[in-house]
């Protein structure tokens, strides 16, 4: 599955979340550790969902920019 994921610039280094996977998020000093942190942390998640025997989220997060 492919899950949309948001990567924001803050003043102390980046964040990233999961639209479709409410509480899930990372914080990171560089945007390369984010990336490798948040795909962990995916990972981590639906495993545990899994386990729990909990439904797996479909991806439905859709993203555009628009020029103004």
């Amino acid at each position: 599955m492919k899950y949309l994921v948001i990567y924001e610039k803050s003043e102390t280094g980046w964040g990233a979340y999961a639209p479709d996977l409410p509480g899930l998020g990372v914080a990171g000093e560089t945007l390369a550790e984010v990336k490798s942190l948040i795909r962990e942390a995916i990972e981590f998640h639906l495993e545990g969902m899994r386990q729990q025997g909990d439904p797996i989220p479909s991806p439905n997060a859709t993203t555009e920019y628009i020029s103004v």
